[in-house]
């Protein structure tokens, strides 16, 4: 997989937040379900880790990413969970160099044109934009369209169902990241059929 597929794999990735591993199973089985097999479960939980590593065990058809990797210790812990991609909230020097050592997809957050420029000279073409909504949203974005078309990203940060779709329409954006769909009161009461509902109305967002 590269990481332009990770882009490419549904038009929404869910950023997941897991207080209890236990929970990791069956959220994965209910976004995938409905339609959305890449899953970002952020390190922001003491149950992050073991999380990633019950989703790549079992749940065959989920595309399992680490998310707030901000350290060359995440990328390596979370790789060694079964983590098939890397996403980060921001970028530095080693933390990009440990994310290309690991020979999985990442992407690297950014909020400024100095910040993708600076990725497009090490050789990075795809990014996280974030935090998307409070860093200038779809006008920003599309400003970055004409001069840097070669740098695509995936909006994360503020995005809801009725904001998704104006992201997606411009051509500088492969996916977008959000929690809509993995609401907290859902998790807790286990609840996974409206969260199979809620993914698949995230998934035909782009038809």
């Amino acid at each position: 997989m590269t990481s332009s597929s990770v882009l490419d794999l549904a038009p929404v990735v869910p950023v997941v937040v897991l207080e209890d591993a236990a929970d990791a199973v069956p959220l994965a089985r209910a976004l995938v379900a409905g339609g959305l097999p890449a899953i970002e479960v952020t390190l922001r939980t003491a149950a992050a880790l073991d999380a990633i590593e019950a989703i790549a065990a079992e749940v065959p058809g989920a595309v399992v990413g680490a998310g707030t990797v901000i350290s060359a210790r995440n990328v390596s812990d979370t790789v060694a969970a079964g983590a098939r991609f890397l996403v980060s909230p921001g970028w530095t020097d080693p933390l990009l160099d440990a994310m290309k050592a690991s020979d999985v997809p990442f992407l690297p957050g950014v909020s400024t044109t100095c910040e993708v420029v600076a990725l497009l000279e090490r050789g990075v073409s795809e990014m996280k934009f974030f935090p998307a909504e409070a860093a200038g949203g779809t006008a920003y974005l599309k400003a970055l369209s004409a001069p840097l078309p070669q740098a695509r990203f995936c909006p994360t940060g503020g995005i809801s169902l009725a904001s998704a779709p104006s992201y997606l329409a411009l051509p500088n954006v492969g996916c977008v990241g959000g929690s809509w769909m993995v609401p907290g009161d859902a998790v807790a009461a286990k609840d996974w059929a409206r969260v199979e509902r809620l993914a698949g109305e995230a998934a035909a967002l782009r038809g």
